[in-house]
């Protein structure tokens, strides 16, 4: 079996996630469980991972969940983190300008330049086309669309002038911020999205989620492992109905009925 935690898994933060898997997988162990992989998994596509017929535990988002991972993947749960647009199981974007950009607002930007990290993102994509589509006209708002491949990206793509807006998930823009102090002096949040549940954690379909639910919650509240916890950003995980995350859908319905279908 494999396993990923590859959805907030910077190179700076490869130590804390196998430090959490770990523990995970000995706890795994000690409820019966068998085959499970001592490693993370890092040598192929996301997208292969959540697909993969001997998928353990990996983290997607909540737009392939309720798009082509319909029905093929089963909900785990959802994990609780300690960010600045967080609130419970529920999280949003920030909408990323220069700092020294002088829009108030997002009709301020039309014409302008986005950098999104995917198309199929609800974080990079469907959150911002649905922040945008009161402001588009005959189907447009942006000047250009960059995809970059990364919310990180997305963001250096502003600072660096290549982009002048980008919508940075909350938990990606917490954990960057840690790492690069100085950041808030370079960038601003000009706004926050609207709120749908955080990145899932899911396992192949067919599964039971009980004995990766169990080890999770006993994980995540080891006192040994609080620092590991603190660079995650990582407090708990909370099991929401799958239908909580027809929210995504919702929003991408919202900005189709207000004549912007895709993010342009």
């Amino acid at each position: 079996m494999i396993a990923s935690l590859g959805m907030y898994d910077p190179r700076w933060l490869h130590h804390a996630n196998d430090r959490l898997w770990q523990a995970i997988a000995t706890r795994l162990r000690d409820l019966g469980m068998e085959d499970v992989p001592s490693r993370l998994s890092r040598d192929r596509p996301l997208d292969a991972i959540w697909t993969a017929s001997d998928l353990l535990l990996g983290q997607t988002c909540g737009y392939p969940l309720t798009t082509r991972l319909d029905g093929a993947v089963t909900l785990v749960a959802t994990p609780i983190y300690d960010a600045p647009g967080c609130q419970g199981a529920w999280h949003r974007s920030a909408l990323i300008v220069r700092r020294d950009d002088p829009a108030q607002d997002m009709a301020a930007l039309f014409g302008r330049r986005a950098a999104i990290n995917a198309r199929d993102s609800n974080t990079g994509m469907n959150l911002l086309r649905a922040a945008v589509a009161p402001h588009a006209r005959a189907g447009r708002f942006f000047g250009a669309v960059l995809e970059t491949g990364a919310h990180a990206r997305s963001l250096w793509a502003v600072i660096g002038g290549r982009a002048d807006l980008a919508a940075i998930d909350a938990v990606t823009l917490a954990l960057l911020r840690d790492r690069y102090p100085a950041l808030d002096r370079r960038v601003r949040v000009l706004d926050w999205t609207a709120e749908t549940p955080g990145l899932p954690l899911i396992t192949r379909a067919g599964r039971s989620p009980d004995a990766l639910r169990r080890a999770l919650a006993d994980v995540l509240a080891d006192p040994a492992l609080r620092e590991t916890r603190a660079a995650l950003r990582l407090i708990d995980i909370t099991v929401v109905e799958r239908s909580a995350y027809d929210a995504v859908p919702a929003l991408a319905a919202q900005a189709r009925d207000q004549g912007y279908p895709e993010l342009a």
